[in-house]
């Protein structure tokens, strides 16, 4: 009888057993939070507070690699401690802010218009898939998936197609101009960059530049995507609401900081060069000028995720393009990483979809018009 061999992969199932022995924790954490959505659906605050609790730390796990991946790879030497008290406590003084400005709105008016009205109403009864929505997010990040969470979760909970259409839109110009400026900073600049960051010392006021452009970045971040946690909460928190708001978050944080990054950081490590602390800058001060400008166009929620795939992507394109290398091997390389980013945020979008359509009949209905009309 032939000896089994753990090590034989010519046979798939066995992939998947080792997947299921390796991540039983994990799939033990969502197989119970689909048993405890299914009890709860119905009863409005417990649904609430535990969509709450899915949705806090799914959010920042997986917008960690486009927020915080490129701080984390380029700190790798420093305390996880010194850094989520850091990032954590600048995200206690912007959510403060909004709590104060907005009445109690800790979104900057993402999720409720000045004039009191909302495309994402809170639920009277939350149904099914919206509780498991952030569970789907945990899924893909598992999987190192950078899906959009705002597509995820948000479309969940809009009151019709125009809450979705909206923010698709608003996403895919950003993700063109994030694209399009990060290949064009890149590619100019591209000799001047090998030249001086060659070496790998560098001066000692760059750490001081890119921990200020990093909590920049994750300032602006948290006024776009903070609707994202927020949504499973009353749009306006009294003080109470607030407090678990802000400790849930800042306590998440510390476990992300902790595990530096988890497993979505991989899609941020894979890249050329970026645990270099002057190029992790230079992508941090492309990505926050974007999120600036986007986030006073419009008060429209929009994919971060979108906005980082397309700076990330445009320097790679840029940089193999710019190399002296001969033959197409590292540009057949970065074509195919740009390939598969893109790929899984398309994944993402049509989970979305799938999932607003089981929560909410009149977008199972627009699409359904809108099938038939191609049809």
């Amino acid at each position: 009888m032939a000896k089994y061999n753990r090590s034989d992969r010519s046979r798939p199932y066995l992939n998947v057993l080792d997947f299921m022995v390796q991540e039983k924790t994990f799939l033990a954490i969502v197989i119970g939070g689909l048993v405890l959505a299914g009890i709860f659906t119905g009863n409005t605050q417990a649904a609430m507070w535990l969509g709450f609790l899915f949705a806090a730390y799914a959010t920042v796990a997986n917008d960690s690699i486009q927020s915080l991946g490129t701080f984390i790879e380029s700190n790798k030497a420093r305390p996880w401690w010194i850094m989520w008290l850091f990032i954590g406590g600048v995200f206690v003084l912007v959510v403060t802010y909004s709590y104060i400005q907005y009445d109690g709105d800790v979104t900057y008016q993402r999720l409720l218009k000045p004039d009191g009205t909302t495309p994402y109403p809170h639920p009277v009864n939350f149904s099914f898939f919206q509780i498991i929505a952030p569970l789907v997010l945990l899924i893909l990040t598992r999987l190192r998936m950078p899906v959009s969470t705002t597509f995820l979760i948000l479309s969940v909970f809009s009151a019709d197609t125009s809450g979705i259409t909206s923010v698709v839109w608003k996403s895919w110009t950003g993700y063109i101009l994030a694209f399009i400026l990060s290949f064009l900073v890149w590619y100019l600049s591209y000799n001047t960059i090998k030249k001086y960051f060659k070496s790998r010392k560098y001066h000692k006021a760059w750490p001081v530049i890119q921990w200020i452009v990093s909590g920049t970045l994750w300032g602006v971040w948290v006024m776009q995507d903070g609707a994202n946690i927020a949504v499973f909460l009353p749009r306006q928190l009294d003080i109470f609401q607030f407090i678990i708001f802000a400790s849930t978050i800042f306590a998440g944080l510390g476990v992300l900081f902790y595990l530096r990054g988890d497993k979505i950081q991989s899609v941020v490590s894979e890249k050329v060069r970026i645990s270099d602390v002057r190029a992790a800058t230079l992508v941090d001060l492309t990505y926050v000028i974007l999120l600036i400008y986007k986030l006073f166009i419009s008060t429209v929620p929009m994919s971060t995720t979108w906005v980082f795939l397309g700076i990330i992507g445009g320097r790679e394109i840029a940089i193999s393009l710019s190399r002296n290398k001969k033959g197409k091997k590292h540009r057949k390389k970065a074509g195919r990483m740009i390939f598969k980013d893109f790929s899984y945020a398309m994944i993402g979008l049509a989970v979305s979809i799938a999932l607003a359509a089981g929560a909410n009949k009149s977008i199972r209905d627009a699409i359904w018009e809108a099938v038939t009309g191609i049809l």
